[in-house]
């Protein structure tokens, strides 16, 4: 599969860079960007947010 990179991606007021495989016409996003720019998933609702404990700056925890 063909890799591209380094892209930038935003999502509300976060923003990150990463690389990618070309699947096609489809997009998954990874668990590190979405990680990377603190964001949460909300299933009941289908839809991702930034993190609500810290919407100003991303936080992350490094193991």
């Amino acid at each position: 599969m063909p890799w591209v990179g380094p892209l930038e991606v935003r999502f509300g007021n976060r923003r990150c860079f990463t690389g990618g495989m070309v699947l096609g016409n489809a997009v998954l996003l990874g668990v590190i960007p979405m990680q990377d720019m603190d964001l949460v998933l909300r299933p009941q609702l289908q839809s991702i947010e930034v993190n609500p404990e810290s919407p100003n700056i991303p936080l992350s925890v490094a193991k």
